[in-house]
């Protein structure tokens, strides 16, 4: 298979944002939206479910026969999770992260795309329909913004830091530590959009994030952006972020040296 082109993807995903996401910022109604089950507090909205079927309809006639994960598909058929067990190639597809942002009117939402095949992430795309900045990276060619070329070389001590830690779903273990290791940073911040995050660790505007429970949807796209810019990631058990491998409690970093620091904090 030839690489997918990063120009088509950017294409799609405008076309997507400007016919179906903008049209309905700050424009849904109450019957727009609704939660996913009774015992999920996570929003859904017909714009999810509208991008999320025209982005498995446009990826898979880039790459005919491929398969397809997306948030949505996954809370109504959860076995489509075994796909990334296949030696296929699949698509991975977050059609609206931050989709509670989205709702409220704010400016922090994205789309986040990966292809991936058997354990290896391939390439991954994270595009912010309101000011059209586009993120893309390449299994072993870097991160890009824009068309740039982009790499992490801040080492910041705890006390410098800045980043974010999951607020909830943490084991019982885990619960006081976050509370405690909170302090020891010099902002601890979500944006309620982890896609943002993301890009803003390949930017250099923030150093990390401590994250409990992992839809593959909200990460493997983000995962290969830090990567590709020479960041790193490591679960508390000490192996490295796998998206077909189901396991939660994440340190996502600028580099090596604080992800150790990190890791360093929540084993004492």
């Amino acid at each position: 298979m030839n690489d997918i082109n990063n120009d088509e993807i950017k294409s799609i995903l405008h076309d997507i944002s400007q016919n179906i996401i903008i049209p309905k910022y700050k424009n849904l109604d109450s019957k727009d939206i609704k939660f996913k089950n009774k015992n999920n507090k996570d929003l859904v909205t017909i714009v999810d479910v509208a991008v999320e079927k025209k982005l498995q309809k446009k990826l898979n006639l880039l790459l005919p026969n491929s398969l397809f994960v997306g948030e949505e598909s996954f809370a109504k058929k959860p076995e489509i999770i075994e796909a990334y067990n296949e030696k296929q190639y699949c698509w991975t597809v977050d059609p609206i992260d931050g989709t509670t942002n989205f709702v409220k009117g704010k400016e922090k939402f994205a789309i986040m795309v990966a292809l991936s095949f058997g354990e290896k992430i391939l390439q991954s795309w994270i595009y912010k329909p309101l000011t059209y900045e586009f993120s893309y990276a390449k299994l072993g060619d870097g991160a890009y913004i824009n068309s740039k070329k982009t790499s992490i070389n801040n080492l910041v001590d705890i006390s410098e830091a800045t980043g974010s830690i999951s607020s909830k779903y943490w084991e019982e273990k885990y619960v006081n530590k976050m509370k405690k290791i909170k302090f020891l940073f010099k902002e601890v911040k979500s944006f309620g959009c982890i896609a943002f995050e993301y890009v803003d660790i390949i930017k250099g505007n923030r150093d990390f994030a401590i994250l409990s429970k992992l839809s593959p949807w909200d990460h493997i796209a983000g995962i290969l952006l830090v990567r590709e810019a020479g960041g790193s990631d490591i679960h508390f058990d000490l192996t490295n972020y796998k998206h077909n491998i189901r396991k939660n409690n994440l340190i996502v970093a600028n580099s090596i040296i604080l992800q150790n620091r990190i890791m360093s904090l929540i084993e004492e």
